[in-house]
C-alpha cells in the first residue's frame, strides 16, 4: 500500500527494475482529503497531452510541467485507489500485520479483477471488437441553438458563433475521473452562459446564430469534436439545421476554475491567429468594460507559445487551418492545474468566483459579437448577468457525491442512475443514433441535453400534449420526461451527436475498424480506444495462516501418519502372533 506522494517514485522503479516488477501482484493507493496541500503536483498524463493530434509540431513543449505520462504505460498488475474508509481500514490491518510478525496468521488482500477478453488473439481493438469482447470508448455529445433554428424557414441562414466545452476527463483511476478544473469548470461556465443569455433581452433579434456544443471523448483523441465535424460533412440527422460553412468563429471555454491570483481574476485568450480573431478579442474587451469590474482581466496568450493548448479547437483547426477561434483558459504558457487528469482535480482545486467571472465575460462577449457591430445599449448588456447560485449548485451536482447527481437541479430534469458523478467517457452502448435510447446515454450527457433544451427553448403550442408522443410539431422535443414520465413539449434545436472514433463503423450489430484515411490526419494518430467487458471489480481482505505455520502443520501431519503406520504395523504383528499362539 502506497501513498500518492510515493506513487511516481514507485512506478519509476517498476519501469526500470524488471526483477522487482515481477514480484508485484497488485498495488493499493491511499486516498485522503489532505493530499493536495502536501503535493507539488501530480499529473499522470504527458507533459504535452495528446501532442500527436496537435496542428503543429512541437512535441517537446511542456503545457503540463507536472506530467509523468504514467497513465499511458502498460502494467501487468492491477492498481486500486482506496476510498477514505478503506484506506483507514487497511492501514489498521497493515499495522496489525507488523505487530504479529511472530504470529501464525496474517491478513492479505485478494484482487478479484476479471476481464472477459480471454479469447486467443484478442490483443488489440480490431480483434476484440470482432470477437465482441470489448466496446469502443465514446458516448454522446450535445449541441443546442439559441434561439432555436427554424429549419423550414425560407429566411437566409445566419452566420454561426459556436461555443464549445468538454464534459469528459481522464485519470489513472477509471472510476475516479472528476476533472474539476479540466474541463468541468468550462462546462459549468458554458451552462451558466446559456442560462444568462436565455433571460437576456433581444436574443431572438441577434444578427448571428449562437450554437453551444458540449463534447465528450475529448480526453481520448478528441473523439467528440472529430465525430461532430464528420457528421457535419455527412449532413446527418444529428446535426440537422447546422452547416459547417456557416460557422464563422469558435469560442472554447477551457479550464477556468483557477483563473484567480489573490483578488484578481485573470484569464488568457489563446487564438488561432491574431487577424482572424480580432473581432472576438475586441468583443471580450468591450464586455470587460461593461462589467465595471477592474479585478477581471483577459490577456492575449504569449506569442512564445507554439500554438493552441490541448483543446477541441485543434480538431477544427486540423479540419480547416483558416478557422477563426479562441480558447479561454486560466493559464498562459503552462497549466496552472497541477493535478491535470488526476483524481486530485476535484472540488477543492477550483474557485467558483473564477467560473462566474469567466462566464460573465463570455456571455456579454457573445451578445456583442452576435450583434454584428451594432451599437448596443448599456441597458441591454446589463440584463446579462450570471446566476452565481446556479454555478454553486452545478459545482455540488457535478463535482461531489453529496448531493451529487441527487441534487434538486439534476432531478428536475432526469432520474440519475447514481449519485456520484463520473466524467469518464465510458463506452458506446447499442447502435449510435441521434435519438438514442436514454439507457444508453450517461447521466451527465442526459442532464446537459435536458438543461440546454429547456434553457434555449421557446414555448410550444402543444404544451398540454402527452410527451414525448405528443411532440409532433416542427422542432418540438420533450424535456424532463424522466422525472414524472410525462415531460413537457417545447420547441428547441437541441440534439445528441454520437461520439466515437472516426475510424469505426457500426454495421449489422457489430463494430468494425476502418482502414486509415489519408485525408483524415487526426484519424491516422487515432489508436481506436476500446474497453474490455468487465465483471464486477472487487477487493477483499481476509486472514490466512503464515506459510511457516503451514509447513510445521504439514511436517507434524507427516510425522503422525508415519507413527500411526508404524504403530498399526506393530499392533498387527503382535495380534497375529498372539492368535497363532492360541
Amino acid at each position: 500500500m502506497v501513498s500518492i506522494d510515493q506513487f511516481e517514485e514507485l512506478f519509476g522503479r517498476l519501469s526500470n527494475d524488471a526483477d522487482f516488477s515481477r514480484h508485484v501482484v497488485g498495488i493499493l493507493v491511499e486516498s485522503g482529503s489532505q493530499l493536495q496541500n502536501g503535493l507539488k503536483g501530480f499529473s499522470p498524463d504527458k507533459k504535452f497531452p495528446q501532442a500527436e493530434f496537435a496542428p503543429y509540431r512541437s512535441g517537446s513543449f511542456e503545457w503540463n510541467p507536472t506530467g509523468s505520462g504514467l497513465m499511458w504505460k502498460a502494467y501487468n498488475f492491477p492498481v486500486f485507489l482506496l476510498s477514505n474508509s478503506s484506506t483507514s481500514a487497511l492501514q489498521e490491518i497493515a499495522l496489525r500485520n507488523e505487530k504479529r510478525k511472530k504470529s501464525y496468521t496474517v491478513d492479505v488482500a485478494d484482487f478479484n479483477l476479471v476481464m472477459q477478453t480471454t479469447k486467443s488473439g484478442t490483443r488489440d481493438s480490431e480483434s476484440c471488437l470482432r470477437e465482441q469482447t470489448c466496446l469502443p470508448l465514446g458516448g454522446y455529445s450535445v449541441w443546442s441553438a439559441l434561439p432555436p433554428i427554424a429549419i423550414s424557414s425560407s429566411e437566409k441562414a445566419k452566420p454561426v458563433i459556436l461555443i464549445v466545452a468538454s464534459m469528459d476527463t481522464a485519470s489513472f483511476f477509471r472510476d475516479k475521473s472528476i476533472g474539476a478544473d479540466s474541463p468541468i469548470s468550462g462546462l459549468i461556465s458554458l451552462l451558466a452562459v446559456v442560462d444568462a443569455l436565455s433571460r437576456a433581452d433581444g436574443v431572438k433579434g441577434l444578427d448571428k446564430q449562437l450554437v453551444f456544443a458540449v463534447f465528450t471523448g475529448e480526453a481520448w483523441g478528441y473523439l467528440g469534436s472529430r465525430r461532430f465535424l464528420l457528421e457535419l460533412d455527412q449532413h446527418s440527422d444529428a446535426v440537422s439545421g447546422l452547416d459547417l460553412a456557416l460557422i464563422e468563429t469558435v469560442l472554447e471555454i477551457g479550464s477556468v476554475g483557477k483563473g484567480f491570483a489573490q483578488d484578481d481574476k485573470t484569464f488568457f485568450a489563446h487564438s488561432t491567429s491574431e487577424t482572424a480573431t480580432n473581432g472576438m478579442l475586441s468583443a471580450i474587451q468591450d464586455a470587460l468594460g461593461s462589467l465595471n469590474n477592474q479585478s477581471i482581466k483577459v490577456s492575449r496568450a504569449s506569442k512564445s507559445n507554439p500554438g493552441l493548448p490541448p483543446s477541441s479547437l485543434m480538431s477544427f483547426l486540423k479540419k480547416n487551418p483558416k478557422t477563426s477561434g479562441v480558447v479561454l483558459e486560466d493559464f498562459d504558457t503552462a497549466f496552472t492545474n497541477k493535478f491535470y487528469h488526476s483524481h486530485l482535480d476535484d472540488l477543492l482545486n477550483i474557485n467558483s468566483s473564477a467560473i462566474v467571472a469567466a462566464a460573465s465575460v463570455v456571455a456579454r462577449s457573445l451578445y456583442i459579437l452576435a450583434s454584428d457591430k451594432k451599437e448596443i445599449k448599456t441597458s441591454a448588456l446589463n440584463t446579462i448577468n450570471i446566476n452565481a447560485s446556479l454555478v454553486e449548485e452545478l459545482l455540488g451536482c457535478l463535482l461531489s457525491c453529496e448531493p451529487g447527481l441527487s441534487c434538486e437541479l439534476v432531478n428536475r430534469y432526469i432520474a440519475p442512475s447514481a449519485s456520484c458523478p463520473s466524467h469518464y467517457v465510458g463506452v458506446v452502448l447499442g447502435e449510435p443514433s441521434s435519438q438514442p435510447y436514454p439507457g444508453n446515454v450517461g447521466d451527465v450527457p442526459r442532464f446537459v441535453w435536458n438543461f440546454l433544451a429547456d434553457k434555449t427553448a421557446i414555448p410550444s403550442k402543444n404544451m398540454s400534449s402527452a410527451c414525448p408522443k405528443g411532440c409532433s410539431g416542427t422542432g418540438e422535443v420533450c424535456v424532463k420526461a424522466e422525472t414524472d414520465g410525462k415531460g413537457v413539449c417545447v420547441i428547441s434545436t437541441t440534439r445528441y451527436v454520437p461520439a466515437y472514433s472516426t475510424r469505426l463503423k457500426y454495421e449489422s450489430d457489430t463494430w468494425g475498424v476502418l482502414p486509415h484515411n489519408s485525408s483524415d490526419t487526426m484519424g491516422e494518430a487515432d489508436p481506436v480506444w476500446t474497453e474490455s467487458n468487465w465483471e464486477t471489480i472487487k477487493l477483499r481482505v481476509y486472514t490466512v495462516q503464515d506459510t511457516r505455520f503451514d509447513t510445521w502443520v504439514l511436517l507434524l501431519g507427516i510425522t503422525v501418519t508415519v507413527l500411526s503406520y508404524i504403530i498399526t504395523a506393530m499392533a498387527k504383528a503382535f495380534i497375529t502372533k498372539a492368535l497363532k499362539r492360541d
